[in-house]
């Protein structure tokens, strides 16, 4: 059986794991996200040396990957924009190295043994600060001429476009309906939650109720487009708001009055949750490791 490290870079921590071939994952923690590069690879040296039997690395993070290790974009950690990340960890442990953007990995997780598992063309929305996620064709990924497939939150649902604002993850992610919510109650954005916001809808705030309902309407709206777009089995929606136990069945709703108004359009997308959370971008940047190494062979 072989195992493992697997390594997910974020803006706030670096949550690590081990994880077997066959999925199961153990020795999971976190520490702060190194403020250095040089930390970051002092860190992962000392991280693979304390463990035995490891067979490779494989490491989840943001901005777009390329695949000989060259992260593009920008992120919360800037120092991994621009060197090449797979050789300097490379030659910092002298173990083979798998890189792959974030949301990539969490729908790989899903490819792997979730909630996409046997099936071929699976889209997966990650929804949080905004919304990403990853496409599958045939059962593998597929990042696109610029490293962009995916990036489902570029997307424009309106004719009138201003400026940046105007995107699909600005108006449908979680951060956009908190942000909303605070501009109505004239507080902090940071001071409130998600879970607050549906708390203040559920409890008959009338205005809430309202810019939650518009917030289900326009991802009902994106989801559409990426149905008839794209024509997937299964488009699996990830992140915080998937622990909402009325999420598919809000949005499934909004879809049934958006086809009810379009007699040309047969097909209602097939939708559900994520069956990873937390640990999703851990497991998945392994399958991806795994994945590519078939390919090498």
């Amino acid at each position: 059986m072989k195992n493992f490290l697997a390594i997910d870079i974020g803006g706030t921590f670096v949550k690590y794991g081990v994880v077997s071939e066959n999925a199961v994952i153990s020795r999971i923690n976190k520490v702060k996200t190194p403020e250095s590069l040089q930390s970051l690879l002092d860190f992962i040296q000392h991280l693979s040396q304390s463990l035995s039997n490891i067979s490779g690395i494989a490491v989840s993070c943001p901005g777009a990957v390329s695949d000989d290790g060259i992260i593009y974009g920008s992120s919360a950690v800037p120092y991994i924009h621009g060197p090449n990340m797979k050789q300097l960890i490379g030659e910092k442990t002298g173990l083979h190295v798998y890189l792959e953007n974030d949301a990539n990995c969490a729908g790989y997780a899903e490819i792997w043994d979730g909630n996409g598992k046997g099936k071929n063309d699976v889209l997966v929305m990650v929804i949080g600060t905004g919304i990403g996620g990853a496409i599958f064709k045939n059962g593998s990924l597929h990042k696109g001429a610029n490293l962009h497939g995916g990036e489902f939150g570029y997307m424009l649902l309106t004719d009138s476009i201003t400026n940046s604002d105007d995107v699909w993850s600005r108006l449908a992610s979680t951060k956009a309906l908190v942000k909303k919510v605070a501009t109505l109650k004239q507080i902090d954005p940071y001071v409130l939650s998600g879970e607050q916001v549906f708390e203040l809808a559920e409890s008959g705030d009338v205005e809430v109720y309202k810019i939650v309902e518009d917030f289900y309407h326009l991802l009902a709206v994106g989801i559409y487009n990426l149905q008839y777009i794209y024509d997937p089995e299964v488009i699996l929606i990830g992140g915080g708001i998937s622990q909402r136990a009325d999420l598919i069945e809000k949005i499934n709703q909004k879809l049934d009055l958006i086809i009810g108004k379009i007699d040309l359009a047969k097909i209602k997308p097939s939708i559900a949750t994520c069956k990873f959370a937390q640990h999703a971008n851990l497991l998945g940047a392994v399958y991806g490791y795994l994945k590519s190494n078939e390919h090498r062979r």
